[in-house]
């Protein structure tokens, strides 16, 4: 996965440089894991660069921020102005944008209200989330022995850091056992999501996905990805999956704005479909692909492209 840095990050208002962004060892977000977080892409396209679902993104930020009640000390406007402006200010035609809201230095303890919520905003240039030849070959993949975090225990609508520890341990097993990724299980045993990837099945020409109230974060492609299928006369359900579901699948992929659309090739080493993309998984590929990057129009609205501002 290539990872390409940039030369100036937000932080609380102001531009520093990459290797000055630095916050106190201290930091309550560095002992008890407060902060919640964004990912989004920023495509090329023949107007400039195009932000993939701005709003969204940063309303999802806002909605993370309530539930864990931090305050952030910026508007929505604010912050959105921001992210254009970081783009700008390193250069950027295509980027990875990530936007943080987290606990700084205040005090120490459990009890995050004496901590101040701070705010960043980094962008980077990110290829392929899951590896070189993913989208087109797809990605082998396994059942983690680690469950989703259940109900009433870490917040799944907030797409908060400490969220990704659950996540961490999905992707170091499947690293270490020679998988591209894993694929977690609700606590009552049915398909949740990968470790930073919604997740879709296709069988006889239906889109079936896991549902909010499976443990998942409400993925902003995973809309997307429901809304272009819908629009293309795919009958979509959102609906609770068992595991054996996954081997019978024909055609299985990721959805995320890391990675996109990637197709998954097998799970547990059972063969999905004919072993490559599916010729759905590929239509609503090029659909996003062609909206996001301005190829095609986009009739949803999806892309703001990032204005130049005059000298």
């Amino acid at each position: 996965m290539s990872f390409e840095k940039t030369d100036w990050i937000w932080m609380n208002g102001a531009f520093v440089r990459w290797e000055d962004a630095k916050v106190h060892v201290l930091a309550h977000v560095l002992h008890y894991g407060s902060s919640v977080f964004e990912g989004m892409r920023c495509y090329a396209t023949p107007k400039g660069p195009g932000l993939f679902r701005l709003d969204e993104h940063v309303a999802r930020l806002f909605d993370s921020a309530k539930i864990y009640r931090m305050e952030i000390p910026f508007s929505r406007e604010e912050i959105s102005k921001a992210i254009q402006d970081t783009i700008r200010e390193n250069g950027r035609k295509a980027c990875y944008v990530r936007p943080i809201v987290y606990r700084g230095y205040g005090s120490v303890g459990v009890n995050p209200l004496n901590s101040p919520v701070e705010v960043a905003i980094a962008v980077w240039g990110w290829g392929s989330y899951l590896g070189p030849g993913a989208a087109e070959n797809g990605v082998d993949v396994c059942v983690s022995s680690w469950t989703r975090i259940a109900p009433n225990t870490l917040p799944a609508l907030a797409k908060a850091s400490a969220n990704y520890m659950n996540s961490q341990l999905t992707k170091v097993e499947a690293i270490t056992n020679g998988y591209a990724e894993g694929i977690m299980l609700t606590a009552d045993g049915f398909v949740s999501e990968g470790s930073g990837e919604n997740l879709f099945a296709v069988r006889d020409g239906v889109l079936h996905t896991p549902p909010v109230s499976a443990s998942i974060l409400g993925g902003i492609t995973r809309d997307s990805t429901i809304a272009l299928a819908r629009a293309e006369g795919i009958d979509v359900r959102e609906t609770q999956i068992p595991r054996e579901f996954l081997y019978i699948a024909d055609e299985l992929f990721f959805t995320g704005s890391a990675a996109e659309i990637t197709p998954i090739r097998s799970v547990d080493k059972v063969v999905i479909g004919r072993g490559r993309r599916g010729e759905i998984t590929r239509r609503l590929q090029a659909r996003l692909a062609e909206i996001a990057t301005g190829k095609a129009p986009d009739p949803f609205g999806w892309v703001q492209i990032v204005e130049e501002v005059a000298a």
